[in-house]
């Protein structure tokens, strides 16, 4: 059956929830870098609750720094689309319309829009890749072409750290007053980073004197943001067509859980984004941390691991016997690591995640999550890994995942078949571990060598480096399901 395309809201006849406000009546007052399918599931959702709530000029204009693709659907339906949220029994739908339009790769007409006085917050989820800032030094990343471009043409600039500063030194220039920047990525102290990167180009770039004034007048808090957002499928589409009678080429849908944790530090004001469940508070520390080390880091190893094992999808590793007892072993490794955090029980965290991974209505692809690994893992495995072997807890379970990433950057299966290796240090990867695929020891040394990327911490020590060689051994001589069975039967002590 042929739908009209989704392009107004009275164009909807199907039985889905539609906005309660008038989206024409409202200005823009954020905009967005990045608007991928979580943006559209997360921010963009609590920000339409907000709308419906309160009102005021705060709908988000989008930005997509390098794809079309994005604008290109959302703008031919007026930013309108559809979000489905799967449950385990049911599921639901909205339409969104806090989105006005979306940029798509244009520096100019993104630089005229964060230069806007009416844009009082300016939001990213751009990945852990995105930014552009060194994760170490937390200053600009002079391996970036995009940073290095961006340093040495500023009034040029096309990436995130460029593009920021640039319009931050015009809108001081213009007297207009400066907007709040919240990072709503996976990172540690995500705010603190990217004001560091943001003063650290501005300094080599504009001078110290642009980098000062952002130090004391730009705010950067600090967020954690929790939603299992798959990719997009055809039954998204489908289900988006039933549901609203019309043709939703930017349908998303995600799971019923939604979380925002957000420092309470905007000076230009904001959207009441509570109505839509988000909690303020002074120091979102702790509860980064205990999404970081238990969501993302069992994602991790679940995506290494059971992608590798034939699982393609979270749920069906969380049906396996042998990679479900992993995921219980990693949660109980991260939560003997976390300090006390009031009115949160790491328990009952843990089982509303297991509840969560196995939902059977959310189709998660092991391999889309499995991503950008020399991004992801550091802060994810790496970090609780030291403290464990600081604290003198156990370690395996973070060896284990990070042997099973390092197997993974072979881009074979155990059957020969390949696979890409989604990563932006793919190829000096794959020129590390060449010839070096049949052997545990080698492979995990060939690794360990890749510049900045595993601390030195970890480098130096004799049972981490023995435990990952160990893990991989196995792995590379007996195939993965079988160092997945050996690694569960070593958790409970068979």
């Amino acid at each position: 059956m042929m739908h009209a395309r989704l392009t107004t809201l009275d164009d909807v006849n199907g039985s889905v929830q539609l906005p309660a406000y008038v989206p024409e009546e409202h200005g823009v007052g954020i905009v967005h870098i990045g608007p991928g399918a979580f943006h559209r599931a997360h921010q963009a959702v609590m920000t339409d609750d907000a709308l419906a709530q309160e009102g005021g000029a705060w709908r988000i204009v989008g930005v997509s720094l390098r794809s079309t693709n994005t604008a290109t659907e959302l703008n031919k339906q007026n930013g309108l689309y559809t979000l489905i949220n799967r449950g385990p029994l049911a599921s639901t739908a909205r339409v969104i319309a806090a989105i006005d339009h979306v940029i798509a790769s244009d520096s100019e007409a993104t630089l005229q829009m964060l230069c806007d006085p009416a844009v009082r917050v300016v939001t990213l989820t751009v990945t852990e890749a995105g930014y552009g800032i060194d994760r170490d030094s937390h200053q600009p990343d002079m391996n970036n072409p995009v940073v290095l471009s961006d340093l040495a043409k500023p009034a040029e600039a096309s990436g995130v750290l460029g593009l920021l500063v640039a319009s931050i030194a015009r809108r001081r220039e213009s007297g207009v007053a400066p907007f709040t920047l919240l990072s709503c990525d996976n990172l540690p102290a995500n705010g603190e980073f990217l004001r560091d990167g943001l003063i650290g180009f501005a300094r080599s770039s504009y001078g110290s004197d642009l980098a000062e004034w952002i130090k004391d007048n730009i705010a950067c808090p600090c967020s954690m943001v929790d939603r299992i957002t798959p990719a997009s499928t055809g039954s998204t589409f489908v289900d988006a067509a039933r549901l609203t009678g019309c043709e939703d080429k930017a349908a998303v849908e995600s799971e019923p859980f939604i979380q925002w944790i957000v420092e309470d530090n905007f000076p230009s004001g904001r959207p009441c984004w509570e109505a839509g469940g988000a909690l303020f508070v002074a120091d979102v520390t702790m509860y980064e941390r205990m999404k970081l080390m238990m969501l993302n880091g069992c994602h991790s190893m679940m995506a290494y691991s059971g992608y590798l094992a034939g699982k393609a999808l979270v749920r069906d590793v969380m049906a396996d016997e042998h990679l479900s007892m992993l995921v219980q072993r990693h949660f109980k490794a991260t939560t003997e690591l976390l300090q006390t955090l009031p009115g949160v029980d790491y328990s009952d965290y843990a089982l509303e995640l297991t509840e969560r991974f196995s939902n059977p209505s959310i189709a998660h692809q092991t391999f889309q999550i499995a991503s950008d690994g020399t991004e992801k893992i550091p802060q994810r495995i790496f970090q609780p890994a030291m403290e464990a072997l600081d604290a003198d807890k156990n370690v395996r379970p973070f060896a284990f995942a990070t042997a099973m990433w390092m197997r993974f950057c072979l881009q074979q299966h155990d059957d020969g078949s390949s696979y890409e290796l989604h990563d932006s240090r793919a190829a000096e990867i794959a020129r590390l571990v060449k010839g070096n695929g049949h052997n545990g020891s080698l492979l995990s040394d060939a690794i360990h060598s890749l510049p900045g990327l595993i601390p030195q911490k970890l480098r130096h020590s004799n049972e981490w480096r023995e435990l990952v060689a160990d893990i991989l051994t196995v792995a590379l001589n007996d195939g993965c399901v079988a160092a997945v069975r050996r690694e569960a039967e070593v958790s409970c002590g068979k």
